[in-house]
């Protein structure tokens, strides 16, 4: 019988994983916080400033866009040669290119060459981030028993929004310290530096992770999968892999549009100071992590489905009253958004659905492609969308998220009524009951 309750090695494994994901997810999305100051840099002054913004949102996508191809590489390499090996490989290839980018020159210095390095630097980071994210989800859920594998995930997760919040409160931290022509002429690099050293500790951190009792039972009963594990999930795991594709749509939904691309949006298109857009979304990742948190542990007592159907339909109330809020009464902006943020905080359940639906031979393959797959099509376009739909309607992000969550919404009821009749795999192996 599985223990119901986390040992003190699980807990030291879940706080490092955890705390090494947020490092190496502040590298990742340090970029949009100084989107404005990098459309100015790295492009010609005279482009208008809507083109700007869309071309740097652009580049921000690369890194989307790149997450499939890393992400698929390295699970390969992790169901064939370890977990640990490609968790510790993703965060060096995230703090690399970090460091990089906070050492580039500008287009005033090196013309279009500077928005060309750019883009593969963040080509890269999406890599990094296409392995390291179904990775850590793999890798704790693996080690914590059956039983807390929602908290497990629910906490992972959380970490992971931590790293945003390092990335606002760093971006606060520069609007208070220096002046807008400061941050320009040089101290825009600051965030980037550090976030590369930041990388590196992950780095040293993981190092005192030990290898999942999952994988090691594999290898020593010699299951380890043969040949290509994404044929493998692509030949017997269709239906597996759409699903996935679904809820990881609904996260990519609530993470980047809400938590990612509000604080810009409030200030290019609805008017928020900066610093009181900065400081509001600093609350709201906040609540984001606690809500990570209630709604993982909330799936192991009640029921993935449940949670994931309640915290969904509070997604789309919340994201609502957050953009009605900013287009038609800003001064309520700081209150409802952190409201928002907790509501977003459903995506903490949605780990919980993916680790389940594929078997421990071909689990990091499977939730890789499904994952970096749907965060490639909706998380690249996402900004590119709601940056053009926002000329017609400043309503714009919040019906984009309603749509998501609603096919994400059928999916769950689809799944609650038996509609479904597929069968899921437990994190030991065997199919669900």
């Amino acid at each position: 019988m599985q223990p119901r309750y986390l040992s003190a090695q699980d807990g030291r494994t879940l706080v490092l994983a955890a705390l090494g994901g947020a490092l190496e997810f502040y590298d990742f999305i340090i970029f949009v916080y100084f989107t404005a100051t990098i459309g100015a840099l790295f492009f010609p002054p005279d482009m208008p400033d809507w083109l700007r913004q869309l071309q740097t949102f652009g580049i921000f996508a690369a890194g989307y866009l790149a997450r499939p191809l890393g992400g698929v590489l390295m699970a390969h390499f992790g169901d064939r040669g370890g977990r640990k090996r490609m968790f510790m490989f993703s965060v060096l290839l995230m703090a690399v290119p970090t460091l990089l980018m906070g050492l580039l020159p500008t287009y005033a210095s090196i013309g279009v060459f500077a928005p060309l390095l750019l883009l593969i630097l963040r080509i890269l980071q999406g890599a990094a981030v296409g392995g390291e994210v179904p990775g850590a989800w793999v890798f704790v859920s693996e080690h914590v028993p059956t039983g807390r594998v929602g908290l497990a995930c629910g906490v992972l997760t959380a970490g992971l929004t931590v790293g945003i919040l390092l990335g606002s409160a760093t971006a606060s931290i520069v609007d208070l310290l220096w002046t807008t022509q400061q941050v320009l002429s040089g101290h825009w690099r600051v965030p980037f530096i550090v976030g590369g050293l930041f990388g590196l500790l992950a780095l040293w951190l993981r190092r005192y992770l030990s290898e999942t009792p999952v994988f090691q039972a594999l290898r020593e009963r010699r299951q380890l999968v043969e040949g290509l594990p994404i044929r493998q999930v692509l030949a017997g795991h269709r239906w597996n892999v759409i699903r996935c594709m679904v809820f990881s749509w609904l996260l990519t939904a609530g993470i980047v549009i809400v938590i990612l691309m509000t604080p810009t949006l409030a200030q290019a298109n609805y008017g928020v100071a900066i610093q009181a857009s900065l400081h509001a979304n600093m609350w709201a990742t906040a609540a984001l992590a606690f809500g990570c948190v209630l709604f993982g542990a909330s799936a192991d007592r009640f029921g993935v489905d449940r949670v994931l159907l309640v915290g969904c339909v509070a997604m789309i109330a919340s994201t609502f009253l957050l953009f009605v809020a900013l287009a038609y009464a800003p001064q309520y902006f700081a209150w409802v958004y952190p409201i928002a943020g907790f509501f977003v905080g459903v995506v903490g359940a949605v780990p919980v659905v993916l680790v389940h639906e594929f078997p421990p031979t071909i689990r990091y393959s499977g939730i890789s492609l499904s994952y970096n797959l749907a965060y490639a099509i909706s998380g690249g376009m996402t900004p590119i969308i709601v940056t053009l739909w926002l000329r017609s309607s400043p309503l714009a992000p919040a019906y984009y998220v309603a749509a998501v969550v609603a096919i994400a919404v059928i999916v769950v009821m689809l799944r609650l009524a038996g509609g479904l009749r597929v069968q899921q795999m437990s994190l030991r192996g065997a199919p669900c009951e």
